[in-house]
């Protein structure tokens, strides 16, 4: 795995403060790709490592971890959707946008419910990519319930408990594993619960960017979230769709 770009200038920490400059690890078996878009991404500013196959121990202790992975979907040995799965395992808050081909919708909502936060249809503009990867590191580090400072640290709405300056969310006080966008989905809405927020709202504050016709990218992260409350084995809330508009919590029925 070869590493470009300057020196870093402090610690590193994707669910503390993203350093400068951000280390991003690009993993794409296409060489030549790899290289243009590591020397672009340098000339933006950022410390790029690369890794031409999944590596088998990409957040080592011992190595320098990243602060967000570029992830191809075809990957020689291993799908980046196998990595995915590991390294969502073991780090459920690290960034990872992953690079799909062109039209392939399934490929793209299955890396979303995996947990990658964003997605990039090949071929791409090396400035959109640097443009996505700049929103997601900023969403990691802005305000989780919304762009306003009211100086809420907790948000709490019946069996929820989100932990905004650690990130960590309970449900019925069982401790909810979320990545970064889906947090930051579930703290939007917990801010305006009861309420209607919509489509373009959740996808400018949990990715950083626009809502796009044929976007469904926070429809499968508040999936996502749906199945995780599920999990926790806890009742008394509920994220309901109204269609075509967009989503609100609200307190479902107890047992």
């Amino acid at each position: 795995m070869a590493a470009t770009g300057p020196q870093r200038q402090h610690g590193r920490g994707h669910h503390r403060s993203i350093p400068i400059p951000a280390r991003i690890l690009i993993v794409d078996d296409d060489r030549e790709l790899a290289a243009m878009l590591a020397e672009f991404l340098v000339r933006e500013g950022f410390e790029v490592a690369v890794a031409h196959e999944a590596p088998r121990t990409p957040l080592d202790a011992g190595a320098t971890p990243p602060d967000l992975v570029v992830l191809d979907v075809m990957l020689p040995g291993r799908s980046g959707f196998d990595l995915l799965r590991e390294l969502r395992a073991r780090e459920a808050r690290l960034p990872i946008l992953m690079l799909t081909a062109r039209g392939d919708a399934v490929d793209r909502i299955l890396g979303l419910e995996l947990g990658a936060d964003d997605y990039l249809s090949k071929p791409f503009d090396p400035r959109e990519l640097a443009a996505r990867i700049r929103a997601v590191l900023r969403r990691a580090q802005a305000p989780a319930g919304g762009d306003e400072d009211d100086g809420r640290t907790e948000l709490h709405f019946g069996t929820l408990r989100l932990d905004l300056a650690r990130r960590r969310a309970e449900h019925d006080g069982a401790a909810l594993e979320l990545t970064g966008a889906e947090f930051r989905v579930l703290a939007r809405l917990a801010r305006d619960a009861g309420k209607l927020v919509s489509r373009a709202e959740l996808t400018e504050h949990a990715l950083g960017r626009k809502l796009t016709l044929y976007d469904r990218s926070v429809d499968t992260h508040v999936s996502n979230l749906r199945r995780k409350l599920e999990r926790s084995g806890a009742r008394g809330l509920e994220i309901r769709a109204v269609r075509g508009a967009g989503y609100e919590l609200i307190e479902g029925e107890r047992p």
